[in-house]
């Protein structure tokens, strides 16, 4: 593990929306000091996509599995890939619905 700059872009199902899910993502993103955003997706997921070490998204990740008292998490996907820096902070955007 690495203190290098990377980005972590994960989808959380199960009982994760109406639970605090994304203020819990928000709060723990931010006491990481990581950049980016979550959201509620229409199919009932949570998606996040956080930046910053390596030490702290792998943090992030350990407490996105888990999730808030209210949550429960069924299924956890996660990718890496490099940052890219476009971010100034961490926010929580609108539900996310696809075409």
């Amino acid at each position: 593990m690495s203190d290098k700059t990377v980005r972590l872009h994960a989808v959380i199902t199960g009982r994760v929306q109406q639970v605090g899910f994304r203020n819990f993502a928000e709060e723990a993103a931010d006491q990481l000091n990581l950049t980016g955003w979550v959201r509620n997706l229409y199919s009932g997921e949570v998606e996040i996509v956080a930046e910053g070490n390596e030490r702290s998204l792998r943090q992030l990740s350990e407490l996105l599995k888990a999730g808030p008292p209210m949550a429960f998490v069924r299924d956890y996907r996660e990718e890496f890939s490099p940052a890219t820096g476009e971010f100034r902070s961490f926010q929580v955007r609108s539900t996310f619905i696809s075409e």
